[in-house]
């Protein structure tokens, strides 16, 4: 029997978090296979994986959110095949920042153009959807650091956008 990988967490930041991994037992690891999650503002679940070569492992996971629950689940890929998931839940410190104001204005048929408030130096996902529940489930999406994005659209329909 294959046990699960542990997950350790080193240490957490208001923007990253530092995990180890290792297995307690004598089977030859090969590597890991890591997921994080997290949901952006109760609508969408969002997700990062890491592949990971070698027995032991520790990592650092950067540009998180502050004040942000990050569930992180693993396995082990070994020599007699993978090893069941384990999870731990962590919450980034600091205080999480305050959602930025969107407008969104039709330039034309097939473009618009979307601004907001909120701090510089950040990255921002812009989110867009023609129902509520594509937005929680595959929306189109796109990241810029600036605080304007104009997003093509299909003409003669009507959408949601989140920032």
């Amino acid at each position: 029997v294959i046990p699960p990988p542990v997950i350790h967490i080193e240490s957490y930041s208001e923007d990253s978090i530092s995990f180890s991994l290792k297995m307690t037992t004598n089977i030859k690891v090969s590597g890991y296979v890591v997921n994080i999650y997290w949901t952006f503002d109760s609508h969408r679940q969002e997700k990062r994986t890491l592949v990971i070569e070698g027995e032991k492992s520790i990592q650092k996971v950067a540009n998180l959110t502050a004040h942000t629950p990050y569930e992180i689940s693993a396995w082990a890929k070994t020599e007699l095949g993978d090893s069941p998931l384990s999870f731990v839940h962590v919450v980034t410190g600091g205080t999480r920042p305050v959602p930025p104001s969107l407008k969104a204005k039709a330039i034309n048929q097939t473009a618009v153009e979307c601004s907001w408030t909120g701090p510089r130096n950040v990255i921002y996902g812009i989110f867009y959807a023609t129902s509520f529940l594509e937005l929680y489930r595959s929306p189109h999406n796109s990241t810029t650091s600036a605080h304007n994005a104009t997003v093509l659209v299909q003409r003669d329909e009507q959408y949601l956008f989140l920032v």
